[in-house]
């Protein structure tokens, strides 16, 4: 089966490794040629629009880091639109908007196409080593038919309900996992100022009902310092803002949603759009004066795992 993947940023490229790992033959494009240069070498090829992606593949995955981008590749000249055809299939893996990944799907169905979209989730360690979770929002026949290319690429798929839902629980687990990261910073910082060891405040966390995914990776590189996770703080912003606005079309009134808004917004105007998520540690150390360190703690994540055949998550009945 021929696979065209449009996106090869933190997340797109390893997606697109672990297709290729699972013997996929692969066509790239990026705004950028350079992001594909590790995939060309390892035997992917170029092709230098989204209309020739489309045309010269059975599958189209766009993996983008706006709402805006990927309208742009699948309705602008040379788009993805341009080149499919009946039988082919477009998989939507950004965190995106439901009602937009939903119109723009119609479209794709209009030309005799399939269409679901698949975010990830589970940070960008897990996706190089293919143990990635996937939500998939489809018609169940969709499903099946893209299951064997999904758990290539992810350990655990579960199939969200029709297109547009698993866009949606991709931006609640996001807002989950923003709330969880600002929380691991004010419970360090405040047991620094009270005098304990971080490491040992580390270890009581893990080991205990506090504990979270967002603790055991996160929490690490904001002590070593480095700070590194592949993944934006202007990137949340998006993802926090597009979780509250679902919230505020049902007239749902959030209390906890529009302080991380805030927050990140804050940290987006002090440190830049392109600082690393786990930063936002700064406002609490600039304002405190503490260092949020301790050594012995690694600089970036890796996933300790092997590699596992991927399987279907089945929600109960």
């Amino acid at each position: 089966m021929n696979v065209g993947f449009i996106g090869l940023g933190n997340i797109g490229s390893k997606l697109a490794h672990s297709l290729m790992r699972n013997n996929y033959r692969v066509f790239v494009n990026d705004i950028n040629k350079g992001a594909a240069k590790g995939l060309l070498e390892k035997g992917a090829k170029w092709l230098t629009t989204p209309a020739s992606i489309a045309k010269n593949t059975n599958v189209i995955i766009t993996c983008l880091p706006s709402v805006k981008i990927c309208t742009e590749v699948l309705e602008g000249k040379n788009g993805v639109l341009e080149g499919i055809a009946p039988g082919k299939v477009w998989l939507e893996m950004s965190t995106t908007s439901h009602e937009e990944v939903i119109r723009l799907g119609k479209k794709i169905i209009s030309k005799g196409g399939y269409v679901a979209d698949c975010p990830v989730s589970g940070g960008c360690h897990r996706a190089e080593t293919g143990n990635i979770s996937i939500f998939a929002g489809c018609e169940r026949p969709t499903f099946e038919k893209i299951k064997p290319l999904l758990i290539s690429m992810g350990r655990q798929v579960l199939h969200t309900g029709p297109l547009g839902t698993a866009s949606l629980l991709k931006v609640m687990t996001n807002f989950l996992a923003t709330a969880n990261l600002v929380s691991c910073c004010e419970a360090m910082t405040t047991m620094k100022g009270l005098g304990l060891d971080l490491a040992t405040t580390y270890e009581a966390i893990k080991i205990s009902s506090g504990n979270s995914f967002v603790h055991e990776t996160e929490s690490q590189v904001i002590l070593n310092g480095s700070r590194q996770i592949d993944f934006t703080m202007g990137l949340v912003l998006k993802d926090i803002e597009l979780f509250q606005s679902l919230a505020k079309s049902k007239d749902i009134s959030l209390e906890i949603s529009p302080l991380l808004v805030s927050i990140f917004k804050d940290g987006v105007h002090r440190y830049g759009e392109n600082e690393s998520s786990p930063c936002i540690i700064s406002r609490l150390e600039d304002q405190t004066g503490l260092k949020i360190e301790a050594p012995g703690f690694p600089s970036e994540i890796t996933d300790s795992e092997q590699e596992q055949d991927g399987f279907e998550i089945v929600a109960r009945s």
